[in-house]
């Protein structure tokens, strides 16, 4: 199941293109900022990033084939706020240290319309297609605002997101003429435990649920069952 955007690449999340602060990856963050989208490079890709830890393998596979990777933290699905806010400080990290620039679009997270956009699909795996789909999407319509050739996703890499869906909604999108960024797909779960032990070492935080409320329930309701008296 696809999200609510359109083929153009509108994304189905109504903030979901809104204002991007951008951060460059230098260590001294204090000074000015500026976009690396500025530049035009032939092979320029945003890459959409869930997380530090879900980006390793990711950022390091790409620099790997030549690509001008800039991270994009996007992600109104990770709730509550103070978990947003860890993770984004972990992606910021990454990036640093992996020596890519990185955006931020902070002003996409709002609670309150991330879950009337899942009302009605609020249940794996409806639910966890559309939080994947519309944030390709995005991706899809920053990258265009911004310029990059490409797109990618560090959802590719992790073994518990919807595959399929984040791959067709991908090449759905994907500009066929060139006039547009085109999604460049890549496998990445095939470097699923290097990606664990590299993000260990670099002793980024590694998150113990998903992302949304829903699924932050789901890791811990076995412990609320075993709390509750049996009738």
């Amino acid at each position: 199941m696809g999200g609510q955007g359109t083929a153009s690449g509108k994304p189905g999340f109504p903030e979901a293109a809104a204002a991007i602060s951008a951060k460059p990856a230098p260590t001294d963050l204090s000074g000015p900022q500026s976009s690396p989208a500025a530049t035009p490079h032939a092979r320029s890709l945003l890459l959409h990033v869930c997380c530090g830890p879900c980006a390793v393998m990711p950022i390091t596979r790409l620099l790997d084939e030549g690509f001008a990777v800039t991270a994009w933290y996007m992600n109104p699905n990770i709730h509550p706020l103070s978990e947003y806010l860890r993770r984004r400080d972990a992606a910021g990290e990454c990036a640093e240290r992996m020596g890519i620039p990185i955006l931020y679009d902070d002003a996409s997270w709002n609670i309150t319309a991330w879950l009337r956009a899942v009302a009605g699909r609020d249940v794996a795996p409806q639910r966890c297609a559309y939080c994947c789909s519309s944030r390709i999407e995005a991706a899809f319509a920053a990258a265009r605002q911004g310029g990059f050739a490409f797109v990618s996703s560090s959802l590719l890499y992790s073994r518990y997101q919807p595959h399929e869906i984040i791959r067709q909604t991908g090449e759905r999108l994907s500009s066929p003429d060139g006039a547009g960024p085109a999604f460049v797909y890549r496998d990445f779960r095939e470097d699923w435990q290097e990606g664990i032990d590299r993000s260990k070492s670099m002793e980024l935080y590694r998150q113990p649920y998903c992302g949304c409320i829903y699924s932050e329930a789901e890791r811990y309701e076995k412990k609320l069952a075993r709390l509750i008296p049996a009738r």
